[in-house]
């Protein structure tokens, strides 16, 4: 028996000892979870690594159909990339002038959502937030996923100016645009060229955090769209992500073309490489 099972067993107050036991096993299933992620981490690295499960079974002293089991089934490795255990995902508030108050927009609730959809899906514990008017929120947590543009939050532009290869950039003529500064390319949504057209930029990244103990996923376009494009494609391809970058601090841009009437993102592609922050060539 555990010293931290003894503890909880030991207290006398019935309401602080269903509240410790509450969150004991909260806190307990989030582990049994994350290692058994991890475990189907192991086989399927080693299995791609050209051993057969077999030959896993062996050296690990397990049977080999214990083995086939842990591949196929329990959390998915990927899963990881959103997070562990648990994930916060923030979404921002904005501020209608004309009608002097806080406002959600649409394509907001919708990126948020399906992200919550995404993450549960992978055995993750989801609660969510907004990033206030005043764009001040604490980026200093695990787990930590933000929908929201740097012209939305100090801390945020702070945060994406930490990308060494892709700079958030106000065009001349007003615009907001993204440059990549190992080619030299600048991206625009199409609501902002002539003639328009209904395509937007989404970004995504995971950048360090302000006190450099971890990192967050920030999510983002140029206009709302882009976000929407960015989270279809991490719901379509998030284990190619995860693969090709695993938990290393990376960013890169996407492509949306999307239905004017619904904002509903009807073709998403990689505009860049996905650039790995810590080599010099992308990932």
């Amino acid at each position: 028996m555990s010293d931290e099972l003894q503890r909880i067993m030991a207290i006398q107050d019935p309401y602080l000892l269903l509240r410790e036991v509450t969150t004991r096993l909260a806190d307990a299933q989030q582990e049994v979870t994350e290692l058994a992620r991890l475990r189907r981490r192991v086989v399927q690295d080693l299995h791609a690594q050209g051993l057969s499960y077999a030959q896993i079974a062996t050296k690990a002293g397990l049977s080999r159909g214990r083995i086939h089991q842990i591949r196929h089934t329990g959390p998915a490795p990927e899963g990881a990339f959103l997070g562990r255990g648990a994930v916060v995902i923030a979404t921002p508030l904005r501020r209608d002038d004309e009608r002097g108050r806080t406002v959600v927009a649409v394509d907001d609730v919708s990126s948020g959502k399906r992200l919550e959809d995404l993450a549960r899906s992978y055995g993750l514990d989801v609660t969510s937030e907004h990033v206030p008017v005043s764009g001040d929120i604490d980026l200093n947590r695990d787990g930590l996923v933000v929908v929201c543009g740097p012209r939305m939050s100090q801390q945020m532009w702070d945060t994406y100016a930490q990308d060494p290869v892709l700079n958030w950039e106000q065009a001349d003529d007003g615009p907001w645009t993204i440059v990549d500064r190992r080619t030299g390319e600048v991206y625009r949504s199409g609501q902002d060229s002539d003639p328009a057209r209904s395509y937007d930029v989404g970004y995504v990244g995971k950048l360090p955090r302000p006190d450099g103990k971890g990192s967050l996923l920030a999510i983002a376009g140029i206009h709302t769209q882009g976000s929407l494009g960015v989270v279809q494609l991490l719901g379509s391809d998030l284990n190619t992500l995860w693969g090709q970058v695993g938990e290393h601090r990376f960013s890169t841009l996407v492509g949306v073309e999307y239905d004017p009437e619904t904002s509903e993102p009807q073709s998403v592609e990689l505009l860049t490489p996905l650039y790995r922050h810590d080599e010099g060539s992308a990932a």
